[in-house]
């Protein structure tokens, strides 16, 4: 069997791509020192307690298990809030070059999800042609962490691409995110919660989590290099029809008929995933209606 690695094993995604490849593949997943809780046991799964601040233990570690790819998920990835108030820059830098350095003297497949963050809004939906365009430490992290991964392919003829994730959701998200707030919310009938949310009118590309992991297993499976590419559900989504959407299939008692909201942004962060499915033959089966019922029933 392949040997796949993982880093960030029991986040949401790791957590779904493991589920997904453990039937064909050994997997080795990392997690980091202060992580205790772990989600599940899988067949043909081993854990490992690894420092990526620490280049010679990944090194000292990794060598040995003779590795075809990695897919590096075990970044500090920020909600909304925590953008405003913490630097995701140096430490998410420091480990994801440790993981290139690793990738380039053993010469393995290495999959690096980046971020929409890394793009301006947009009138139109932006594509692997779209120039960066950083606002933050994180999107400064994932554009810097890109362009050095792909000076380093061209270099050493690597098999390396960056995939451009936007938001996706499963029962397995962090209930820091925004899907699992507003759910945690109509459950508990925040209704000054909802009421802000509500006011936001956000809109954006969401996707179901499930659809954005298959399509990391087509490009694992795929004789595609690309450096970039897309993995998006191609379509806007309006935060406040999920909400109603929740509120009437749960049957909740919530009224919105009051609930004020402002006018939509124009610019915006769509994702055109045109590339993802000729490249991969892959498109989203899901929604984030799907993925909204899943967190919902997931936590009762």
């Amino acid at each position: 069997m392949k040997r796949i690695l993982i880093t960030g094993v029991f986040g949401q995604d790791g957590t779904i791509l493991t589920s997904i490849l453990n039937k064909n593949y050994k997997i080795y997943g990392t997690y980091k020192t202060n992580t205790r809780k772990r989600k599940k046991n899988f067949k043909n799964v081993k854990y490992i307690k690894i420092n990526l601040y620490n280049k010679y233990e990944v090194f000292n570690k990794l060598k040995k298990l003779n590795l075809y790819c990695v897919i590096h998920f075990g970044s500090s990835n920020p909600n909304y809030k925590e953008l405003r108030k913490k630097n995701f820059y140096k430490k998410n830098l420091l480990a994801t070059k440790n993981l290139i350095s690793f990738i380039k003297e053993v010469n393995v497949r290495f999959i690096f999800p980046g971020s929409s963050q890394m793009y301006k809004p947009s009138t139109k939906k932006i594509s692997e042609r779209t120039i960066f365009k950083t606002s933050n430490s994180y999107s400064k992290f994932r554009v810097k962490a890109h362009k050095y991964l792909m000076e380093i392919k061209k270099k050493n003829n690597l098999n390396a691409t960056s995939v451009i994730l936007f938001n996706h959701d499963s029962k397995y998200r962090s209930n820091k995110f925004l899907l699992p707030r507003i759910i945690n919310a109509v459950k508990n009938k925040n209704i000054k919660f909802i009421r802000y949310i509500f006011y936001q009118n956000i809109v954006g590309d969401f996707s179901h989590a499930e659809d954005i992991c298959n399509a990391i297993h087509f490009l694992i499976k795929s004789k595609k290099n690309p450096d970039i590419v897309f993995l998006s559900s191609n379509k806007k989504t309006k935060i406040n029809d999920l909400i109603k959407y929740i509120i009437k299939k749960k049957k909740i008692k919530m009224n919105l008929s009051n609930f004020q909201q402002k006018k939509q942004k124009k610019k915006l962060l769509i994702g055109n995933n045109f590339l993802a499915k000729k490249m991969l033959h892959w498109k989203p089966n899901k929604t984030a209606y799907d993925a909204i019922e899943d967190i919902y029933d997931y936590t009762e």
